[in-house]
């Protein structure tokens, strides 16, 4: 497992760009391709993000075997999060529109966060923040570490 503070210096970057700068929240997790952060919504505690580590705006600015990499990675921030959260539903998304840097939001939901059934983004619908369990984050490094290292 690769853990490091901000993005490679060896892959195509944008001064400009917040996510080509900056780690973009808590490394998770990091293969020197991409990363998986924990971004610190206090809302969303769970909120991850997927980045791409290179600067890349779409997901067809990427070969097919780099979209499969990433997307594998996607689906399991998913799983693990499903596994260790039991939330109601993730929410996938990949927007861009204000960082146009190829990333991924994992949402984890559930009926009692502050804008269910809303988008995050939403109106907040009640207060009240859904803590994490004791030993999140070692817990989320150790399954995405397993599961990502694996070779296919």
């Amino acid at each position: 497992m690769r853990i490091e503070s901000a993005p490679n210096p060896e892959i195509m970057t944008d001064a400009s760009c917040e996510l080509c700068i900056s780690p973009g929240g808590e490394v998770l997790w990091d293969d020197g391709f991409a990363r998986v952060a924990l971004i610190g919504d206090a809302d969303h505690p769970a909120y991850c993000r997927v980045i791409l580590n290179a600067h890349r705006k779409e997901m067809t600015d990427l070969s097919e075997v780099e979209r499969q990499r990433l997307m594998k990675t996607v689906f399991v921030v998913e799983h693990a999060l499903r596994e260790l959260l039991e939330p109601e539903k993730i929410n996938l998304a990949s927007f861009g529109n204000l960082v146009p840097h190829l990333h991924w939001h994992v949402i984890p939901r559930f009926a009692d966060d502050p804008h269910y059934p809303n988008s995050v983004f939403g109106s907040r619908q009640r207060d009240g923040v859904r803590a994490l369990p004791a030993e999140f984050v070692r817990s989320m490094r150790q399954r995405l570490s397993g599961l990502l290292e694996k070779k296919n």
